[in-house]
Parts: C-alpha cells; structure tokens; sequence
C-alpha cells in the first residue's frame, strides 16, 4: 500500500522531513530512486536535457559504484545528487548499527565520486528510525504516482502525474520495475510541464 498524495497528518507527525516546497511559483521538483542504472538512466537525462528540465536523483552508494560516470554526467548536466543509502534496505527492519552504517556508507561513496558534500538523503521505502537522524536533511514527497505498480496502467500513472501542484515533489524511480511505465509517462510528463508552464527545478539544498 502506498499514498498517492501524502497525508496531511503525516506531514505534520514529521515536521523536520521535507515534503514540498512552498508553492509561490510555477515550481515542481521531479526525483528518482534507486540509480544509476546503466540503461533507465542515460534514457532518463536524455529526456530531461531535451525539455530543458532539472532534477534530484536520489542514488544508491552501491549503484553508484558500478557507474561513477553516470553520477558524473548526472553532475555535468546540472542536476542534483542526493544519498539513498548504500544498498536499498527496509529502515524499520535492520538494526540500528545497520541502518546508521548504511546511511553513512552511501554519503562516503556519492561524497567520494564528485569529491563534494552530500547534503540530502532520502530513506529507501521512505522508511527510516525516527532516533537515528543523519546529518543530512531528508526529503521524502508529495507526490508517488506509482510507476513501480505493476497493477496500474501506464496511463493511470500519467494521470497521477498529471494532478502535480506547484511546490510538489514528485517520486520516480530508476529501476527495471518501474522501466516500462516510465518509458511511457516521464516523456509525455514533461511536454504536460512545457504545456502548462511548470519549471522543473533540482533540490541543491535546504
């Protein structure tokens, strides 16, 4: 089960995640999960550079090992890098010594790649131990279409995108669960964005 739109009331049980951005202007901030991967990924910055738009990719620090270059051209391309963690593991089912030692593994390796410091984190699943709070500020979303769901049509995870407000931040994943209805949303997403004058902005920091 997951929320489309977050809940009110989780916004305000977890006040010092981020959830979105005030929506003073015609601002989105789109990221994705789980990268680089070797294919979704260069698919992914191809799309974005031909609509002009930025985003966060939120990496895992053991993808990130097998395709440095990617989180390069990610960097090149003016987009932004953020920590998933080393491996893509469930926070509210590891240890404390576990979870901690992940958090901190996927910083060093994205810190040691692009030789600067990684600001922002995002738990996999969303899920983290509310006493363990990294150094780095966690950005969670707003929005979760739900490209992962193999129970929803492309065009059902276009929809969702779709009802984007400004200020959100919206979840996409890089991963060959969620390849087919990205494949099919992310462009069709962006020319909605064009079309209704949104700017797709990176989170640098907060």
């Amino acid at each position: 089960m997951y929320f489309v739109r977050t809940p009110y009331i989780l916004k305000m049980l977890f006040q010092k995640v981020v959830w979105e951005f005030p929506p003073s202007q015609q601002t989105i901030y789109l990221t994705f999960d789980d990268g680089p991967h070797q294919v979704i990924t260069p698919w992914i910055l191809s799309q974005l550079k031909r609509h002009d738009a930025k985003a966060t990719f939120f990496c895992l620090g053991e993808n990130a090992k097998k395709y440095p270059n990617l989180i390069l051209e990610m960097e090149r391309e003016g987009h932004a890098i953020a920590s998933h963690g080393d491996a893509h593991l469930n926070g509210w089912k590891i240890s404390k010594p576990e979870y901690e030692q992940n958090i901190l593994q996927g910083k060093q390796t994205l810190s040691a790649i692009l030789q600067k410091d990684i600001p922002l984190f995002r738990p996999p699943y969303g899920r983290f131990k509310h006493k363990v709070m990294p150094t780095q500020r966690i950005i969670l979303w707003s929005l979760m279409p739900g490209d992962f769901d193999s129970s929803i049509t492309a065009e059902k995870c276009l929809s969702r995108l779709k009802s984007v407000k400004a200020g959100d931040i919206i979840v996409l994943h890089e991963n060959e669960k969620s390849w087919k209805n990205l494949q099919y949303c992310l462009p069709k997403f962006l020319e909605f964005c064009n079309a209704n004058n949104f700017q797709l902005s990176a989170i640098k920091s907060i």
